[in-house]
């Protein structure tokens, strides 16, 4: 790692504070709910740590309260997880090795992360990547664990109107996005898409149908 490297990972750790703040807020609220819904410590604990997605997360935990087959849960989680594909596939070029330590590194993504490192010209920073991943990962973990363990004590989270912390969260990755036009096109784009769709489309339909206005984005920026 050279210095700059060191300096990109301490300026992601920095930025990702806040972000995991708000990641510690949605998982708590993942830890009670999955108590609540009688899952043990395990299963949700195992779950946060190797998914690591908070859509996913509670798409899975909503199929299952709802009487659904595991198979469906995991199609649920794998249905608002597609967003990583594209993301990794713009991401990719920047990673160095091979295949393998290419996808281990490529596990820190969140949508956080990935927003932040990227630089105007499509490549991303790697260490600033990981800087900014990490407190949300510490802080999502530490958050189901204590959801999971002192969930009556916590109780609803929604009555302190935390509840808004989930959407906010992701208003506050767009708004820097919004300063090219471009992107602020394809932001209005992906939520008219998105508003149109949720009175009829299934769960997590209308967010992946609002993603087909990220192609019109990258048609305009392609030389």
């Amino acid at each position: 790692m050279t210095p700059a490297d060191r300096d990109a990972f301490r300026q992601g750790v920095r930025t990702g504070i806040p972000f995991a703040v708000a990641g510690l807020v949605l998982s708590l609220s993942f830890g009670v709910l999955a108590r609540e819904a009688g899952y043990g410590v395990v299963g949700p604990m195992l779950m946060s740590l190797l998914v690591f997605a908070g859509s996913a997360q509670f798409s899975a935990l909503a199929v299952l309260v709802a009487g659904g087959s595991p198979a469906a849960a995991v199609g649920a989680g794998v249905l608002m997880n597609s967003r990583f594909l594209p993301m990794g596939i713009g991401l990719a070029p920047s990673l160095p090795g091979g295949p393998v330590r290419r996808f281990l590194q490529g596990q820190t993504v969140v949508d956080s992360s990935w927003a932040v490192a990227a630089r105007p010209d499509g490549t991303f920073d790697r260490w600033l990547l990981f800087g900014t991943s990490l407190p949300q990962f510490v802080t999502w973990q530490t958050g189901t664990l204590v959801g999971l363990l002192a969930g009556d004590a916590i109780g609803d989270l929604d009555r302190w109107g935390l509840d808004a912390v989930y959407p906010a969260f992701f208003v506050a990755i767009l708004v820097p996005e919004l300063r090219d036009r471009t992107r602020a096109g394809v932001a209005v784009a992906g939520g008219l898409i998105a508003l149109a769709l949720v009175p009829v489309a299934p769960p997590g339909v209308p967010i992946l149908a609002a993603a087909l206005a990220a192609l019109w984005g990258l048609r305009r920026t392609l030389p």
